[in-house]
């Protein structure tokens, strides 16, 4: 079977794997769509230290059962789409422990830490399947990485009466605004992208501001009167947007981080005191928030073909991340197909 491997920084191959075994408790899922994700960028740039290399990547995925086998509930029944929880957990480290296993010490995310499902099959355990018949194929690879930003919105608890602020609208940062959106909140869009600023207001952001052509600073004081938002979502993973969270957001606010920084960054730290925050971190999603996308997705109110920037088969996978790479700003998800 095909799969693709990223092998060095910048270098990318089709491979011919085995069909996988399975296992007791497996399920073997054909795989129809793969997305490429921020993670798996960074990993093709050499920027992403949790990687294996080479490893196979892919975690947001659009699959069928294609086997049972033995000890799997009768429910999993061959020809169904499905998603996959991609996430690992030790069941023993102080997050699991705390009933947080998302956020595991020892999580090996599939095609991070693990060879992931950009290969024509794969097997997973069947508690990690999520299907509903009312999600195509397609459209299940776009559930992780706007979960993602649904955990985000979750840790920010928002309601109905906050100003929030989300830094960057990729995949993950859309889930974020389409959730607070959704929670009634009054959102915010941050980004350098006008065509991706036009998809977040699209989607419910009441207000967007490109950072490179306006005065952030200015316009964020002016939409909240002058009083900071409520909450910061930060969804970008550079040390200004890190910087610029702190600002942005008012006393006693909360700023959740979602994006991976590459690098060291310094703060003034006298504003995390000053202004009384709680600074909180968000990683991967939980079962509920995945639920939470599928039932958004089931209303029809999703603008799902304006998020796939491209359908590509495997061969093109190099020259994709190229791509990318060259021209972050004109990509929402690339999505492999098999």
């Amino acid at each position: 079977m095909k799969a693709i491997q990223i092998i060095d920084q910048g270098i990318v191959q089709l491979i011919d794997l085995p069909l996988p075994q399975l296992e007791r408790g497996q399920v073997l899922l054909r795989v129809h769509y793969v997305g490429f994700c921020g993670s798996d960028l960074n990993t093709f740039k050499g920027l992403n230290p949790l990687a294996l290399m080479p490893v196979i990547p892919g975690h947001e995925i659009g699959a069928v059962i294609a086997d049972v086998g033995a000890d799997v509930p009768s429910n999993f029944i061959p020809g169904m789409s499905v998603t996959v929880n991609p996430y690992t957990n030790c069941g023993q480290c102080a997050a699991c422990e705390n009933g947080r296993p998302y956020a595991c010490e020892f999580n090996q995310t599939l095609g991070v830490q693990r060879n992931g499902a950009m290969a024509t099959y794969i097997a997973v355990p069947w508690e990690k399947i999520i299907g509903d018949a009312a999600i195509s194929v397609r459209d299940f690879a776009l559930v992780e990485p706007m979960s993602v930003g649904f955990h985000a919105v979750s840790r920010a608890a928002v309601t109905d009466s906050d100003r929030v602020l989300v830094f960057g609208c990729g995949m993950i940062g859309l889930g974020a605004i389409i959730r607070a959106v959704r929670r009634g909140a009054t959102v915010i869009a941050v980004d350098v992208s006008d065509e991706k600023l036009r998809l977040a207001q699209k989607l419910g952001a009441q207000y967007t501001i490109n950072s490179i052509t306006e005065n952030l600073e200015e316009r964020i004081s002016a939409i909240t009167d002058r009083r900071g938002a409520d909450v910061v979502i930060e969804a970008v993973g550079r040390s200004e947007t890190y910087t610029a969270s702190i600002s942005a957001v008012a006393f006693t606010g909360r700023v959740v981080y979602i994006g991976y920084a590459k690098e060291k960054i310094p703060f003034d730290t006298q504003f995390f005191v000053k202004k009384e925050l709680d600074i909180r971190g968000s990683r991967n999603a939980t079962p509920a928030d995945f639920k939470a996308v599928i039932t958004y997705l089931k209303t029809g109110d999703c603008p799902i073909d304006d998020f796939i920037t491209a359908v590509i088969p495997p061969e093109e996978a190099q020259s994709a991340l190229e791509h990318w790479s060259k021209n972050p700003g004109d990509v929402f998800r690339i999505l492999v197909q098999f």
